[in-house]
């Protein structure tokens, strides 16, 4: 099928284009990108008003497939995906079965193109059903196809263990997605350590139960040489230790969440209001501004969802019970353009790089870029349409989210996957 999008304004960080032109899709491949095209097509799209960016690349997400499937499908979290902007998503392994072999990549990997609304890399994990004891066989689902592990949902406590990993990854070209979380410091926490929290009568997880893992993790890419991304930081001191990761060359990269930009842990306001437990916890006014600048200072390298689709039933009890985690896949580009672009705190380019042209970079796939001869994976974002987030309008199982009746201004118009309108709204 031909797909001609007209008049939109490309932004294009692999060539730093943004200027408004034409853009042919012809089978699964952008042909032409120039300005005025004249050629014959089955669909004419005018992106008048409209961004057209790479598909988004989503570092951190929960499918919940195999096995917990009343939270979520791959059929749903792909949909989501698609109504999100999302053409590339990457799937955590803490599913049932763990993603810990081959034959669970295998069956996430085929189940996605069969569904065929978004490709879904599977994450594996990285000792066996995550019980921290003994490493996966990281070999053998290299061989099935995956280029990430993780232990997502909780750290690898045994340094030596993880450090093997670290090894095997380095050796094989892996990029190691890290949750930094010393489950030693937790102590039954629920919400940020603070003095609000504390007046909710919440019990608090302190800032050093990320910050001691993520120093861990950085001095054992150093030792290793693997390729470490860590995810969804929350801490001032997260971005610092970034930051001097970076100084001195390591192979070191971070991502922040919606959530953690845009929340702070005053918005908890009722102690039993379960959609604002997530972990990590939303954080100080401090750490939030911390992880600003880190974005805006290109310290901070993605911007990720961490969506987490929970059953109704599992959120609706108190702070304690509930399982961490929320929603975020189709709210993350609204929010992100909202709170971050039309503030002035990132150019469109930068968005542009941070939710599509950095996670290719950082798991080393040939995506993010829509010139011409490259994949046809694009979003078409309209960055005028203003309206509140409505929870029963998404397509995810999860409705689980704090930003339901938020109004947001930027909207995903339409989704295009290898070459396929995937989503329209």
């Amino acid at each position: 099928m031909r797909i001609l999008i007209k008049k939109g304004r490309v932004i294009n960080p692999a060539t730093g284009t943004d200027e408004v032109l034409d853009l042919l899709i012809e089978d699964n491949k952008v042909i032409k990108m120039e300005a005025d095209i004249v050629e014959k097509a089955e669909r004419i799209v005018d992106a008048t008003g409209c961004f057209v960016m790479p598909g988004f690349i989503d570092l951190h997400v929960h499918f919940r497939d195999p096995g917990l499937e009343h939270k979520e499908t791959i059929e749903t979290g792909s949909k989501a995906a698609a109504a999100g902007g999302y053409t590339t998503v990457f799937a955590m392994p803490n599913t049932k079965p763990v993603a810990d072999n081959a034959d669970v990549v295998n069956y996430v990997h085929n189940k996605a193109k069969e569904v065929g609304l978004t490709n879904v890399s599977q994450v594996g994990a990285i000792t066996k059903g995550q019980e921290g004891a003994e490493l996966a066989d990281i070999e053998e689902m290299a061989k099935a196809g995956i280029i990430t592990i993780s232990e997502d949902g909780k750290s690898v406590m045994n340094s030596q263990l993880y450090r093997e990993a670290m090894e095997i990854a380095a050796r094989l070209g892996l990029t190691v997605l890290a949750h930094c979380e010393d489950i030693n410091l937790v102590n039954g926490g629920v919400v940020n350590a603070d003095a609000h929290t504390t007046k909710l009568g919440l019990s608090g997880i302190t800032n050093s139960v990320e910050d001691v893992i993520v120093a861990r993790d950085i001095m054992l890419s150093r030792d290793t040489g693997a390729k470490l991304h860590l995810c969804h930081c929350s801490t001032k001191d997260s971005v610092t230790m970034v930051k001097l990761a970076k100084e001195e060359g390591l192979h070191v990269t971070a991502e922040v969440c919606p959530h953690h930009f845009v929340l702070t842990s005053e918005d908890i306001e009722n102690p039993e209001d379960t959609n604002y437990k997530m972990n990590p916890p939303l954080r100080t006014r401090e750490d939030v501004d911390a992880l600003i600048a880190g974005l805006r200072d290109d310290i901070m390298d993605v911007i990720a969802t961490d969506h987490a689709p929970h059953a109704f039933e599992e959120k609706n009890t108190n702070m304690k019970k509930a399982p961490f985690g929320i929603v975020g896949i189709e709210t993350v580009a609204a929010l992100t353009y909202s709170e971050l672009v039309k503030t002035g705190i990132l150019s469109p380019m930068q968005m542009a790089e941070k939710m599509s042209y950095n996670p290719a970079k950082v798991v080393g796939i040939d995506k993010g870029d829509i010139q011409p001869g490259k994949v046809a994976d694009l979003v078409i974002f309209n960055p005028n349409e203003t309206y509140k987030i409505d929870k029963n309008e998404f397509l995810s199982k999860g409705k689980n989210t704090p930003f339901h009746g938020r109004e947001v201004t930027g909207r995903v118009r339409m989704t295009i996957m290898d070459g396929n309108i995937v989503f329209e709204r």
